[in-house]
């Protein structure tokens, strides 16, 4: 299914280092929908949840970006940051119906772990 991923275009070395910045950003979400959140009620979590994937998939191409021109010096300096041209494709992503690639199917993992880190609380007694 993945053969094809631009990410096998990647040396050995930049794989490491698109894995390292993906695991990054996916722990950087979580922490901050369950900080950020947690004293909210659970409506508020949810939505809240669901704000903070659409601005991560809004933002990150960025991140990315940013790293592929380390690795590849010929890219130009370009601002790639724009909210999805389609509001639906976010929730696209959550239900892996966007692309066949992996970084849709990441960024879909990454939605369902901020809303359970969001929604899914420990009690404190």
């Amino acid at each position: 299914m993945y053969s094809q991923d631009s990410f096998f275009d990647l040396s050995a070395w930049g794989q490491v280092g698109l894995v390292f910045i993906s695991l990054t950003l996916f722990l950087m979400m979580v922490l901050l929908a369950r900080r950020c959140l947690r004293r909210l009620p659970i409506w508020a979590r949810f939505l809240g949840a669901l704000i903070l994937f659409w601005v991560f998939v809004s933002a990150s191409p960025q991140v990315y970006y940013m790293y592929y021109r380390m690795i590849i010096p010929d890219l130009p300096l370009q601002w790639v940051i724009w909210p999805p041209k389609n509001a639906v494709i976010p929730f696209e992503m959550l239900f892996f119906s966007h692309q066949k690639n992996l970084s849709a199917h990441g960024q879909g993992i990454l939605g369902w772990a901020i809303i359970l880190a969001a929604v899914l609380q420990r009690r404190h007694p």
